[in-house]
C-alpha cells in the first residue's frame, strides 16, 4: 500500500528553521516524483518544491521560496526533506507532500495530477 506521511511541521519565529520530511511507503522513491504544496489561510494552494529524476535529479522551486528552501530525497530512507529557512509569516500554512510515479519524467506534477496525497502538517510562522 502506498502511502505519504509529512512530519515536522510546528511553530516557529521568523528567520527561523523548520525541516519537513515526506515519508514513503511502498514505493521506490526515485521512480516517484515527490511534491511539497502549501496551502496558506484564506489562499489557494500552491506548489513549493519538487523533487523528480532517478539519475538526472530535478528540483523545482515557487520563486517565493528560492533561496530559502532545500528539497533533498534520501532514497535509503524513502524520505524527501523540506529545509526550510529564513521563515516568515507568509510561510505559514498547511504543508502537503504528493507522489506520481513519473519514472522518465523530468517535470513535477501539479496537485491534481498526483497519484497519493498526504494529509499535511501545519506550519506556523509567528512572533
Amino acid at each position: 500500500q502506498v502511502q505519504v506521511v509529512e512530519v515536522g511541521g510546528g511553530s516557529v519565529q521568523p528567520g527561523g528553521s523548520l525541516r519537513l520530511s515526506c515519508v514513503a511507503s511502498g514505493i521506490r522513491l526515485d521512480y516517484w516524483a515527490i511534491g511539497w504544496f502549501r496551502r496558506a489561510p484564506e489562499k489557494e494552494r500552491e506548489e513549493v518544491s519538487c523533487i523528480v529524476g532517478i539519475d538526472k535529479v530535478t528540483t523545482s522551486y515557487a520563486d517565493s521560496v528560492k533561496g530559502r528552501f532545500t528539497i533533498s530525497r534520501d532514497t535509503a530512507q524513502n524520505t524527501v526533506y523540506l529545509q526550510m529557512n529564513s521563515l516568515n509569516p507568509e510561510d505559514t500554512g498547511v504543508y502537503y507532500c504528493a507522489a506520481r510515479y513519473n519514472p522518465y519524467g523530468s517535470t513535477c506534477p501539479t496537485w491534481y495530477e498526483m497519484d497519493y496525497r498526504g494529509k499535511g502538517t501545519l506550519v506556523t510562522v509567528s512572533s
